[in-house]
């Protein structure tokens, strides 16, 4: 039972005991996690996910991954903007990914939204939440990692001013893990803002 710190992986190597888990969690933590993300497709991609991820493990969402990215066209935000009625079926019929109406609908309702911004506004908008990381303290240990920030909460206010669907501060937050706007790898993870 881990108290929060990091533990050695099967390497040795001391890691966020989160991705320890799975052989498919070391692979995400170490080479994903926490490293920036740009490009408006990219991050739709990841915005998609998270909303997917909602009330999910994240194991759960990372296995389906190239099932997603078939099933919606590689997160080409045009392509999903020109999705029907018979694409929703066809997704709602889709068992490599995970099949909530709701969540359908807000990834292609978004991509819809997105689709009539001009090349690099959802990355210009999103890194603009990006806190000013000398002044983010280092975690020690999860317990010191938030779930929501301010910067998290403001980003989720941006984007559902603008139209997006599922993009609560929680869910905001776990982009912004994700996509590299904030480093959350704990103190002694090998991972910690490495290149």
């Amino acid at each position: 039972m881990s108290d929060g710190t990091a533990l050695a992986g099967p390497d040795g190597a001391l890691r966020c005991p989160w991705a320890l888990s799975t052989p498919d969690y070391v692979t995400y933590h170490d080479e994903e996690w926490g490293r920036p993300v740009h490009g408006d497709d990219a991050l739709y991609e990841r915005l998609s996910l998270e909303a997917f991820q909602s009330g999910l493990s994240w194991i759960t969402i990372l296995r389906r991954r190239e099932g997603f990215r078939a099933a919606f066209a590689g997160f080409e935000i045009a392509k999903v903007a020109t999705f029907t009625d018979t694409d929703k079926d066809r997704l709602l019929a889709d068992e490599g990914i995970i099949r909530n109406r709701a969540k359908i609908d807000a990834t292609i309702a978004n991509a819809r939204v997105l689709a009539d911004w001009a090349p690099d506004d959802l990355d210009e908008l999103i890194w603009s939440h990006a806190p000013d990381p000398t002044t983010r303290p280092v975690p020690k240990t999860l317990a010191d990692v938030p779930a929501v920030t301010p910067e998290s909460t403001a980003l989720s206010k941006a984007l559902k001013k603008k139209g997006l669907r599922f993009v609560g501060p929680t869910t905001a937050y776990a982009l912004m893990q994700a996509c590299g706007l904030v480093d959350d790898h704990l103190e002694s993870c090998v991972a910690r803002s490495a290149p």
